[in-house]
This record gives structure tokens, C-alpha cells and sequence, in this order.
């Protein structure tokens, strides 16, 4: 096994407030985006938490990949998201791919500002 992990805090997100909210358009939105990257999609769950007055207030996603799992959780409350974008590279490199579906997921929140990781993984023994 080997893969590539991006991990990415997006802060002060100058997106339309509907895309940090809206539990159906945040959906297909990263289906479509899957779709456009190459990655094939096997299964997602998306779910809308609401405040005390029952109206929406974040939403937390996970998209099942046969590369592996992109997840996202938005906080509209501080104009927030996190990201996680993991592609197995086992019978394929699918790094490429992956970054790209991770860029274009980060510019559809436009944040000012971002804190990303990229983690190799499962490289223990591999030449």
C-alpha cells in the first residue's frame, strides 16, 4: 500500500454562504468534481446539522472513492472548512488527480486563507 493524504483548513471563506450550508449542492458539487478528476466514486453520505432553531448549520460529507475517501465538513459559522483528500496509489498513481480534485474543491470556498498538509503514506518498505 502507498497513497497520498491532503489535508487542507480553509479559513475566512468568501464563498456565497449557501455553499457552506446547502447539504445538496455541496453533494453534487463533489461528485461532479470527482467525476471531473478522474476518481471513481462508490458510495457518499452527506448530512446537514441544524442550531437551536432548527435551521442549518454546517454540513459533513464523505465520498467513498475506489482510490480511497474525500471528506469535508463546513463551519459557516466562522467561514471554515475542512478538507480531506486520500488517494490510494497501489495499482496506479493517482497523485495528480488527487491534488487536482483537492485545488478545485479549496477555490470553490475561495478562503483567504489555507493551511494544507501532504502526507506520503504506506511507504514503509517500499523502495
Amino acid at each position: 500500500m502507498n497513497g497520498l493524504h491532503l489535508i487542507a483548513d480553509l479559513h475566512d471563506c468568501r464563498c456565497a454562504p449557501a455553499r457552506l450550508l446547502n447539504v445538496t449542492a455541496l453533494e453534487v458539487f463533489c461528485l461532479d468534481a470527482c467525476a471531473r478528476h478522474g476518481v471513481t466514486v462508490v458510495g457518499r453520505y452527506f448530512h446537514t446539522f441544524h442550531n437551536a432553531q432548527g435551521q442549518p448549520a454546517g454540513v459533513t460529507g464523505a465520498v467513498v472513492l475506489a482510490e480511497s475517501p474525500l471528506a469535508i465538513h463546513t463551519w459557516p459559522e466562522i467561514a471554515a472548512v475542512t478538507l480531506d483528500v486520500y488517494v490510494c496509489n497501489f495499482s496506479a498513481d493517482n497523485s495528480q488527480r488527487a491534488r487536482a480534485l483537492f485545488n478545485e474543491v479549496i477555490a470553490h470556498f475561495a478562503p483567504q486563507q489555507t493551511e494544507k498538509k501532504e502526507v506520503a503514506r504506506g511507504h514503509l518498505g517500499c523502495a
